[in-house]
């Protein structure tokens, strides 16, 4: 394999494990959101 080749299928991976790291972590942030939501409406009932 040449230099070229390992260094982009090196890149590609490294992209998509950063990127499904940020998944669990926008998964998370949204849960958060959505708890705080509920918890606002009910404490107005």
């Amino acid at each position: 394999m040449s230099v070229l080749r390992i260094l982009t299928l090196s890149t590609l991976l490294v992209s998509a494990l950063s990127l499904a790291a940020c998944n669990n972590t926008i998964r998370g942030a949204g849960e958060d959101i959505e708890r705080a939501g509920e918890a606002i409406q009910k404490s107005t009932n």
